[in-house]
């Protein structure tokens, strides 16, 4: 959890909350498990999350390390990211996250890699996972230099389905020295080799498509959006959002591709990952 720096101004971002603030606004009821600092932008991510009515019982306090924070740049290929190193959600005690856990009972816990950088958060994921039963949802997010193939193969690991867009899954195919050229051939073969029940594949606006273990293929064509491109960021997030909310829901995998598709193409004519207008929600 983090707080992303534009040149004009910063928002609330991070890929877990953004995930867990529109899970919420969707209908759910997500715990966000991570650590802020004692600082204004902690109690800003606080009270944002109070004012959504979000549950705040996984948000941690460092009295040392700061609330993380991405410095968002934009040249002609997009934007880029610059992640700011030991920051608070690097020290999420594993401890207080499984007690956090203990008024819960997740049908999904949802999970990435940034915040696996460090030795410190490594354990605190491996400790939620240790005391739940529930599927695991990895959004891959890789994020040089925190991308090493070692945080690859433990994430996927740990995985039941996967989310990564196609330059991720490029990156993924080579490290992992996938046969051949294919991208549906490297999905099959990480489904195959991780025991994966599922693989989507966003790309961006050329849309998305997905690949399950009984061979169920799902797939959505790009279209332009319905408005002037504002930036993506945070569209990749939405898409996992609406994903997990599919899940939940049983619906289709066609149905929930092409609904994530929507929400993250709208959340492409705004600025930043989470909207100022509710009313976008409504389109669910």
């Amino acid at each position: 959890t983090l707080v992303d720096e534009f040149p004009d101004r910063s928002v609330l971002g991070g890929a877990p909350f953004n995930v867990a603030y529109h899970l919420k606004r969707l209908g759910l009821e997500p715990l966000l498990v991570t650590r802020v600092g004692l600082d204004d932008n902690g109690d800003r991510l606080l009270d944002a999350m109070r004012d959504a009515g979000m549950d705040t019982r996984g948000v941690q306090r460092d009295s040392v390390l700061p609330t993380g924070r991405v410095r968002v740049t934009f040249d002609e290929a997009g934007h880029r990211f610059e992640i700011v190193e030991n920051q608070a959600y690097d020290a999420i005690d594993p401890d207080e996250a499984v007690e956090a856990l203990r008024a819960a009972a997740p049908r999904l816990v949802y999970f990435g890699t940034v915040a696996q950088r460090c030795e410190t958060s490594r354990p605190a994921l491996d400790a939620i996972l240790g005391a739940t039963d529930c599927p695991r949802w990895l959004d891959i997010n890789l994020r040089a230099p925190f991308d090493d193939t070692d945080v690859i193969l433990r994430s996927l690991d740990l995985a039941d389905d996967l989310k990564l867009n196609d330059d991720e899954l490029r990156i993924v195919a080579g490290r992992l020295d996938l046969t051949g050229q294919d991208p549906e051939l490297h999905v099959a073969e990480l489904i195959r080799r991780f025991d994966l029940r599922s693989v989507t594949v966003t790309c961006g606006a050329s849309g998305a498509w997905s690949l399950d273990a009984d061979g169920n293929r799902a797939r959505v064509e790009g279209r332009p959006l319905d408005g002037p491109l504002v930036d993506t960021v945070g569209a990749g997030d939405g898409f996992a959002a609406v994903s997990i909310l599919g899940w939940l829901r049983d619906w289709t995998p066609q149905q929930t591709l092409e609904r994530a598709d929507a929400f993250a193409r709208r959340l492409c004519l705004i600025r930043g990952a989470i909207p100022d207008d509710p009313e976008i929600y409504d389109h669910r």
